[in-house]
């Protein structure tokens, strides 16, 4: 919500009078200099919307601020462009109204146009995150990266590397709107309060690797690629089970962590709907998108979700840190998940940022079934989700 800022006002008068925390006002507002601020300058206010209103004979603006439960002021502020004693009936007035419940809807599929909606909605309520891009997907979609808090630790989660596994960005993003309503309202997470996490932690999201590929599985094929596409799905128009990106090419195959060993006992020898290592490891741009990401900040701890099994692996041929067991022991017991350290595996991105920055990486496989996984399930795949969630954030 934007208002424009008035001579007699602060930054901190409006925290109080909006009863949201200052840290986060200023955050959505980095170019205002809080003890300089010019008359006149717009000044976002996070977690509100501002909503018409059409006056009616006989309202008064403080039985329709007590009505709202809004001070007084919070009218004048939005509605400066009249004096309080000159709105008559069908006037529209504008209205603060605080944002309480999640925007993103968990009763359909999450696409990339889905996901491109949520990132808008969440960018303009919450001015506070900064979104960018982290590279395109072999068809040019984009790769988000959101990026929550100013703290020293940085943390980094990421979903849908795999194409059918599109309820790990469901899941990713629902975290992420939870934990914003949280700390602009005060409110907490399990009995724990994000706002102190979002001044500690710096949070690093990717919610969709693989945009190709999720569009593929919930919409089937673009024309232009319709061909293409069948012939690696075996003439099939069936694309349910394809977890790859839109080469073919399976994304958390990709990573130079004997990557050889893949290669060489991975049934597909060619473009395939999963499990295809790639001809050389660091090919697909989504999974370069990635690796350069790791590389340009140095993340305290990631979260790769994935889905099936209800389990997490935590170890990568003894690389891992001391501290990674402790954080397995934390999500484990919250989340009700297995810890696993070691599993005959190679060449995923957990795999690869051990290997490579010795530090904590997990790879948590949510729920049980077959892929995807039914919305059917969401609610106790949520619950699940969030517990690693925090614990990841308490104790990287």
């Amino acid at each position: 919500m934007e208002v424009l800022f008035r001579s007699k006002d602060s930054l901190w008068y409006y925290s109080r009078l909006f009863m949201v925390p200052l840290s986060v006002i200023e955050d959505s507002n980095p170019d205002i200099d809080s003890e300089n601020v010019k008359t006149s300058k717009k000044i976002l206010i996070p977690g509100y919307d501002s909503v018409p209103y059409n006056l009616k004979k006989g309202d008064t603006l403080a039985e329709l601020a007590a009505s709202k439960n809004l001070p007084l002021d919070a009218l004048f502020l939005l509605n400066q462009t009249k004096k309080p004693d000159q709105f008559l009936p069908n006037d529209t007035l504008l209205i603060p109204e605080r944002v309480t419940k999640p925007f993103l809807s968990t009763n359909k599929p999450c696409c990339s146009n889905t996901l491109n909606e949520a990132i808008s909605y969440l960018k303009r309520v919450y001015p506070f995150i900064q979104v960018s891009f982290i590279g395109k997907s072999v068809l040019g979609n984009p790769i988000h990266e959101i990026r929550i808090g100013k703290g020293s630790k940085k943390v980094h989660m990421n979903a849908s590397f795999h194409a059918n596994e599109w309820i790990t960005t469901l899941t990713l993003m629902d975290l992420l709107n939870h934990y914003l309503l949280a700390i602009t309202n005060g409110m907490s997470m399990r009995g724990i309060t994000p706002l102190q996490l979002y001044q500690d932690i710096e949070l690093s999201i990717v919610p969709m690797v693989n945009p190709d590929g999720v569009d593929l599985v919930i919409h089937g094929p673009p024309d232009s690629i319709r061909n293409d596409v069948l012939k690696i799905n075996n003439g099939s128009d069936d694309f349910v089970h394809w977890k790859a990106n839109i080469h073919g090419v399976d994304l958390n195959n990709q990573y130079p962590a004997k990557w050889e060993i893949e290669k060489g006992r991975k049934l597909p020898k060619s473009p395939a709907p999963r499990d295809y290592p790639g001809k050389n490891p660091l090919t697909e741009p989504e999974a370069i998108a990635m690796a350069e990401l790791a590389k340009s900040t140095p993340f305290d701890c990631v979260i790769a979700f994935h889905t099936q099994g209800e389990e997490f692996y935590w170890g990568y041929e003894g690389y891992e840190p001391p501290k990674a067991e402790k954080i397995a022991q934390e999500m484990e017991r919250l989340s009700g998940y297995k810890a696993i350290q070691y599993v005959d595996s190679h060449a995923g991105y957990k795999d690869w940022y051990i290997q490579e920055f010795k530090r904590p990486g997990f790879t948590i496989e949510l729920g049980r079934g077959i892929n995807p996984l039914p919305l059917s399930k969401y609610k106790e795949i949520y619950s699940r989700a969030e517990a690693i969630f925090l614990a990841s954030l308490l104790h990287s």
